[in-house]
């Protein structure tokens, strides 16, 4: 691979010299690295030069949480809450997997989508029940290598039941309902750890680029022992632990009635908080909870645009930061947020904050978002040493946006432009690890029409089967829609809802 010298380019690096401090220089990449920042760089005679004059170069997007699971289901749903949106995006009664083929398509297409739009990095917790297969984890790993992304990749694993999961299913749901789910054994704590160690062996490190994690759907979803030990193993392999915690006010209710305590607290007395702790959503968590989280060192995978969409309600990422948590931004699922771009979510998290309250001075400033997408995102994968910052040694994973267009003209702040302005549409060039992936808005490592006339012929039939388990599974809606209504007129101490609401 011959080296590339970018000359004369704008540079956000995101670095602890610059921060989000623009300056004006070359950077030299070679062997997937960056080799050197500065100016009046020298590259080897057949060394591809690319003129950074009009340009904007920047670290690669990291997607810190997001379900390609997911990605097929874009634009199907809407006014649901989490407790009645899970009910169709992840039926309680289910039909056989999806297809091999149409599970790589589902990961290709999110990735595609993914690098064309600034993200060089992604953390996908997908789901695939009923069982942990390592050929159809490997077919997600090999989506990922074929587009030339970054990825932490996981299959989401429960094994407590969704009725014990919550707070008055068992009271409010009927027992010939209750007949309906019956699942069969859980899958035990060492069986989970055994695919996983298969995972590790296997499919870790494909490329240098596509790596496994530790993904515990949510305290109340599993069991302690399955816990322990995906943080033992997420400890030894240094790959995050990563889960979901206090996303609803439903999930608010969940700790105190099953365990008496908050989640956090839950997850602190059973030693799960730590550096390796990724938590997504954080929303409705208590000052106490927060002091707990920032003095574990733990991140979390704001997902500011799909706690919107499902009315979660606004975390308090402010507090967040000042007690020492890490924060990136995720986009959830495309399903909950509709689209795969970290720009829709900077721009949403560097706004819907400001109506916490009348304290401007710490409302989010376009620098605090532009770092969570960028640096921030990779500390929450565990992935800082690599990638979400321009340094010499780190990984050529950056974007170059041309500045002679509509999101930058005229130019005051090349930052707040980036926050509030820009959605993508700028980027000529995306790079990974030194590859270009992406140049003048197009594909370079798949083609992506093929891929867009191959799910026009096979998605249909998918969703087709889909529509008749939605059908199957609207059963169960007033009874999860009696649990929100419950869990939401309860008075937990604090509120993270903005507006009008009752």
């Amino acid at each position: 691979m011959r080296e590339i010298l970018i000359r004369n380019a704008t540079i956000v690096a995101m670095d602890a010299a610059h921060g989000a401090t623009p300056f004006t220089g070359d950077i030299l990449i070679g062997d997937g690295l960056i080799k050197a920042i500065g100016t009046g760089l020298a590259a080897t005679p057949d060394a591809q030069v690319i003129d950074g004059h009009g340009k904007l170069v920047m670290p690669g997007l990291v997607n810190a949480h997001t379900h390609s699971s997911e990605t097929f289901l874009r634009g199907r749903y809407e006014c649901m809450p989490l407790e009645i949106w899970l009910l169709y995006a992840y039926p309680l009664l289910m039909n056989d997997p999806i297809g091999e083929r149409l599970l790589y398509l589902r990961s290709l297409l999110l990735a595609m989508e993914s690098l064309r739009n600034g993200v060089t990095t992604l953390c996908d917790d997908f789901f695939d029940p009923p069982r942990h297969d390592l050929d159809r984890l490997a077919a997600v790993f090999r989506a990922y290598d074929d587009a030339g992304i970054r990825a932490n990749v996981s299959s989401a694993v429960m094994n407590v039941h969704t009725l014990d999961a919550l707070p008055f299913a068992r009271e409010v749901m009927p027992e010939d309902l209750q007949a309906l789910l019956d699942f069969g054994p859980p899958m035990t704590a060492q069986a989970y750890i055994d695919y996983c160690r298969s995972a590790f062996d296997h499919l870790h490190g494909t490329s240098g680029r596509v790596n496994f994690m530790l993904a515990p759907s949510a305290p109340q979803r599993c069991t302690p022992d399955l816990m322990a030990a995906c943080m033992d193993l997420a400890v030894e392999k240094q790959v995050p632990f990563h889960t979901h915690v206090l996303e609803t006010k439903t999930q608010g209710v969940t700790g105190p009635a099953l365990y008496g305590k908050s989640l956090i607290a839950y997850l602190h007395d059973l030693g799960l908080l730590k550096r390796n702790t990724t938590i997504a959503h954080s929303v409705w968590v208590s000052d106490e909870d927060i002091r707990l989280m920032g003095e574990a060192g733990v991140s979390v995978a704001h997902n500011a645009i799909s706690n919107l969409k499902l009315g979660a309600g606004i975390a308090p990422v402010r507090r967040l930061l000042d007690a020492g948590v890490t924060i990136g931004l995720g986009t959830d699922g495309v399903s909950s947020n509709d689209t795969g771009r970290i720009f829709d979510v900077m721009r949403v998290a560097g706004l819907v904050h400001s109506a916490a309250g009348p304290e401007y001075k710490a409302w989010l400033s376009a620098n605090d978002v532009l770092a969570m997408a960028t640096i921030g995102g990779a500390r929450t994968a565990m992935l800082e040493h690599l990638t979400g910052s321009l340094e010499p040694g780190k990984a050529a994973d950056l974007l170059v946006l041309g500045l002679n267009n509509y999101s930058f003209m005229p130019l005051n702040d090349v930052v707040r432009h980036l926050v509030y302005s820009e959605n993508g549409s700028s980027i000529e060039m995306v790079m990974v690890a030194g590859r270009i992936v992406m140049q003048d808005r197009r594909l370079t490592s798949v083609d992506e029409q093929a891929i867009f006339d191959e799910i026009a012929a096979l998605v249909p039939a998918y969703l087709a089967e889909h529509a008749e388990l939605e059908r199957r599974n609207a059963v169960f809606e007033p009874v999860m829609a009696e649990i929100h209504r419950r869990a939401t007129r309860m008075n937990i101490g604090l509120n993270r809802y903005q507006g009008d609401a009752a």
